[in-house]
């Protein structure tokens, strides 16, 4: 039997999530394990996202990053690494009803603000907060492992893991990281409700006839939204899709060849970007909700996908998950210098209460927005097509969705704030 080890926080799963806490824990000198399935060395997995990402080849899984995300990638010092690889601000935004005349159209000018979001591969991402966590010598990356079994806790809330190579870890708090299939959530007995979208999202890298204008442009349609990003390339042609839609219907474009599939999406696109010139390799991505039905125990917290996954349809999961990161480090990094008990529960539960109803309110949104742009009588598509061109005329109306979106209104932790001038 190996023996056990003591972590401060052990954080299960390496990914953008999972690195982002670390990165906003590591400056208080707390002693930190990050597990991660995937086998490798932090300069290993940078050297790779850097050689396998040129100017013509882009990763396949984005994410649309609001002004509060970018802001905690600066609060922790990585966002001038995503910059130095590449990232696509986004200056507008185009939204109209496939199936109606309703069309919504936002953009940064009416905030005066330089762009609305950036468009940014995972892997970029990623490596940007992989970086940045390099330098610290207080974090630990275990890589190439996952969890086996899970204690419960100690009466000081301490929790010892069993690792799948044998290695044992007293922790002195555990925190999920781990993905819509987390294990750690699974071991702690916690469950989640969930149902499935009855969507598939497809997504890859395309490339238009026209320059997509600095724009994010999405179609609803019967069988789902389908969304255009613009990437950053050495082109203004180049643009990630999601396209979510039925099983049946995501199986039968993932069937067809390369020509077909394009000339399928100009027709789904309305050809508002003239004809699609060519596509990388497709991905098909089932799609589920999840909520965990509490995301806090006695020395164990659960954040991002390992918490709650929603619909892809806003792009909005990725923040989400960032600010689980930043609230929960903001509540830990206060409990200590309040020298309180930060693995108690009841210090957790403030982690809980912050993050549990912006979750739920967006997963809610996210489930109307769905239910709304699904198949409808005539009378039901009238009305939708009025409301979103009614709604692009109240500007006051508009600028406060938009503002929601962009993570300039509402709380937020303080790693995700702009600083006050």
């Amino acid at each position: 039997m190996k023996q056990s080890c003591m972590s401060d926080v052990v954080i299960s799963g390496a990914g953008m999530v999972g690195t982002a806490l670390a990165c906003a824990l590591a400056p208080s000198g707390v002693k930190i394990q990050l597990l991660e399935q995937r086998a490798g060395s932090l300069q290993q997995w940078l050297d790779e996202v850097d050689t396998v990402l040129t100017p013509n080849r882009h990763d396949a899984r984005v994410s649309a990053l609001n002004l509060a995300s970018v802001q905690l990638l600066t609060s922790l010092s990585a966002w001038a690494g995503v910059q130095s690889r590449r990232a696509a601000a986004y200056t507008d935004m185009e939204v109209w009803d496939g199936e109606g005349s309703g069309r919504i159209h936002f953009s940064a000018d009416a905030l005066h603000e330089n762009c609305l979001g950036y468009i940014v591969e995972n892997s970029v991402i990623l490596a940007a907060l992989h970086e940045q966590l390099s330098r610290y010598d207080n974090v630990e990356l275990i890589s190439g492992v996952s969890l086996r079994q899970l204690s419960a806790p100690d009466a000081d809330g301490h929790r010892e893991l069993l690792l799948s190579d044998g290695r044992r870890i007293e922790a002195g708090l555990l925190v999920g990281a781990d993905g819509a299939e987390s294990l750690t959530r699974r071991l702690a007995g916690i469950g989640a409700t969930e149902w499935d979208y009855g969507h598939h999202a497809i997504v890859t890298t395309v490339r238009t006839e026209q320059p997509h204008a600095d724009t994010c442009w999405q179609r609803f349609t019967e069988d789902g939204p389908l969304a255009l990003l613009p990437l950053a390339a050495e082109d203004d042609r180049t643009l990630s899709i999601v396209w979510s839609t039925s099983p049946e219907h995501a199986a039968s474009l993932m069937a067809l060849d390369g020509s077909d599939f394009c000339a399928a999406l100009g027709r789904a696109f309305e050809y508002r970007l003239g004809r699609i010139e060519g596509c990388d390799r497709r991905r098909s991505i089932a799609l589920r909700q999840r909520h965990a039905h509490r995301y806090v125990e006695a020395g164990l917290a659960l954040i991002g996908d390992a918490a709650h996954t929603i619909h892809p349809l806003a792009g909005q999961g990725v923040n989400l998950g960032f600010m689980d990161a930043a609230a929960l480090a903001e509540v830990l990094l206060a409990a200590m210098v309040r020298g309180e008990n930060w693995t108690d529960e009841a210090v957790l539960r403030r982690f809980q209460r912050q993050r549990r109803s912006a979750n739920l309110t967006m997963a809610a949104t996210m489930e109307g927005f769905r239910r709304l742009f699904a198949p409808q009588p005539p009378v039901v598509r009238l009305l939708r097509s009025c409301g979103m061109n009614l709604t692009d005329r109240l500007e006051p109306v508009k600028q406060h969705l938009v503002l929601q979106a962009m993570g300039l209104s509402g709380e937020r932790p303080a790693l995700a704030r702009r600083p006050t001038i």
